[in-house]
């Protein structure tokens, strides 16, 4: 079944990488208090017609709609971090000079 919905997809004053996807007619007011709390200010990223077919960077276009029918939103976390960049930030590095 072909589904659709015009979606608000913000960006998160707090985390990089975090966006929060809302049905463009309701915006961020349902959006429980615990998660504007860790989010932070939403910054309108974009306005979009989403459809089973849409491409997304990284999210499942169907997996989004049903986020947003069922709980008024979807949210995507940053992408995890590589170890190996983690690792390279652990370690010391040198001035040279």
């Amino acid at each position: 079944m072909k589904q659709h919905l015009i979606v608000e997809v913000f960006r998160s004053s707090k985390h990089d990488g975090m966006y929060l996807y809302v049905e463009k007619k309701i915006g961020l007011k349902d959006i429980p208090d615990d998660l504007i709390k860790r989010f932070g200010k939403g910054i309108s990223a974009m306005t979009m017609l989403l459809t089973s077919e849409s491409k997304l960077a990284r999210a499942n276009p169907d997996s989004v709609i049903a986020g947003i029918k069922e709980k008024g939103f979807y949210l995507q976390l940053p992408p995890a971090k590589d170890d190996y960049l983690l690792d390279l930030y652990k370690t010391p590095t040198e001035a040279v000079y």
